[in-house]
């Protein structure tokens, strides 16, 4: 029998232990998932924005997986620290495919980021979205916000912010997030981008979100949209991706459009072609402002900077311009690219393949493509592992990993500790009179799991 743990229980550690189990070239194989968080799903539970009930249903596939006989979920165990070392990890299971995510996001890299009240879209997401390591946003004093980027993690937090709570309740937010957003003074959310908008990664759905939320006005300036190349010029359209051309006719649409202010309304404005130099302070040490300057098409695809500055009103700024993968004990990493070395998946070790570890995800293959993309990802570095596993299977293991975890100290969660967390969620959700609401702290989380 083959021992395999997978570390991560998003969708590409899932997808993982789904191909190990379901090949036929190997029998018997045993998968367990570990995770450091107590709950499984990943970015599917806690970068997925609240309302998209639609991806959120995704949980679905990935817990009929979670819940087959020959795989098994150990939640709240951290691998790389001093209670459980990859080194140790390699002792007790035949194989470990790490599917451990990008969980760092990217600087913008200029004056004034430490401010007060700048903060990555990242965070931001995981507040919203009950992360138990999530900080508190207060949003009270904001009027303004400034949201730097141009894909569709941008896109989920400029919904958010111009969000009405009623829209929300029906979600499983977290009430304290709830809480903050319904105290919000935020009027105006810019969402802006220092290329043009056939350069933009958000897909159409996302972005016609923007346009359909209840008394918020969206809007674009006509002049920026002017500038990008393909806009007026219908061949250099036809050139562009499917996608490209669709955002366009979206925006085309709110071009020029004004927001009706009387009303109270809330205002999203997209920019274009505006590049971040410095974050605007006052003398509180909180920002107030960012300043950009005004780039152009450069001809090639590019922009080049135009030497005008322009100053925009701000008491948030969230950057949301990608992510990094970091280092995990024990494994080799490449800075550069976020990501550990591989070949087809076996984890490179000093130009060599180190048979019986693995890698799949964005820690593989960086931040790219779609929750879809995990599944051919997870494919391929589970066939490499099985054409290692005459060799993996010659080496004799503990019985049962779970009684060594347990030997030294650490408290895993299994699958009905988890069942134990949805339960009193729901509990939580009808004591509220709402819906499942999600429990967002690590103590609250634990002992829902019956680990107080």
């Amino acid at each position: 029998m083959l021992r395999v743990a997978v570390v991560g229980s998003g969708p590409s550690g899932v997808y993982a232990a789904q191909s190990l189990v379901q090949q036929r070239e190997v029998p018997g194989v045993r998968v367990d998932v570990l995770d450091r968080l107590p709950a499984p799903y990943g970015l599917v539970r806690y970068g997925v924005a609240p309302d998209h009930e639609k991806i959120k249903s995704l949980t679905g596939n990935l817990r009929s997986v979670l819940e087959d006989d020959r795989i098994r979920f150990l939640g709240n165990l951290e691998v790389g620290g001093e209670g459980l070392t990859t080194a140790r990890l390699l002792e007790l299971y035949h194989a470990v495919v790490y599917c451990v995510g990008a969980a760092r996001d990217r600087m913008l890299g200029i004056p004034g980021e430490e401010l007060a009240g700048v903060h990555s879209a990242t965070a931001f997401v995981s507040w919203y979205s009950g992360h138990p390591d999530a900080g508190a946003f207060d949003l009270g004093g904001v009027r303004s916000a400034v949201v730097v980027g141009a894909g569709n993690v941008a896109v989920d937090v400029t919904r958010m912010l111009a969000r009405g709570v009623p829209e929300l309740e029906p979600t499983d937010m977290p009430q304290p997030a709830l809480g903050a957003l319904a105290a919000s003074g935020v009027r105006a959310v810019r969402m802006v981008a220092r290329r043009g908008p056939s350069q933009a990664k958000f897909t159409t759905k996302e972005l016609r979100e923007l346009g359909t939320l209840p008394g918020v006005a969206t809007r674009v300036e006509p002049a920026e949209l002017a500038l990008d190349p393909a806009y007026a010029d219908q061949d250099a359209a036809a050139a562009l991706p499917a996608v490209a051309r669709r955002n366009l006719e979206v925006l085309r649409g709110w071009a020029g459009s004004r927001p009706d202010t009387a009303g109270g309304a809330r205002e999203i404005l997209l920019r274009f072609y505006l590049r971040p130099v410095e974050v605007l302070g006052g003398p509180d040490g909180r920002v107030r402002g960012m300043r950009f300057e005004r780039t152009a098409p450069d001809g090639r695809g590019g922009v080049t900077g135009t030497g005008a500055y322009e100053d925009v009103e701000a008491q948030l700024v969230l950057r949301s311009v990608g992510y990094l993968g970091v280092p995990l004990p024990g494994l080799p990493f490449d800075a550069a690219t976020g990501t550990v070395p591989h070949a087809a998946g076996r984890v490179v070790r000093e130009g060599r393949a180190s048979v019986g570890e693995y890698v799949a995800g964005w820690i593989k293959r960086g931040p790219t493509g779609v929750i879809g993309t995990n599944r051919p990802c997870a494919k391929e570095t589970v066939s490499s592992l099985l054409q290692d596993a005459g060799a993996l299977a010659r080496r004799e293991l503990p019985d049962d990993p779970l009684e060594a975890l347990r030997a030294a100290g650490l408290r895993p969660v299994e699958w009905p500790g988890w069942l134990s967390i949805e339960a009193a969620e729901a509990d939580l959700g009808r004591s509220l009179g709402r819906r499942s609401v999600k429990i967002p702290d690590w103590a609250g989380l634990r002992a829902a799991a019956g680990l107080a």
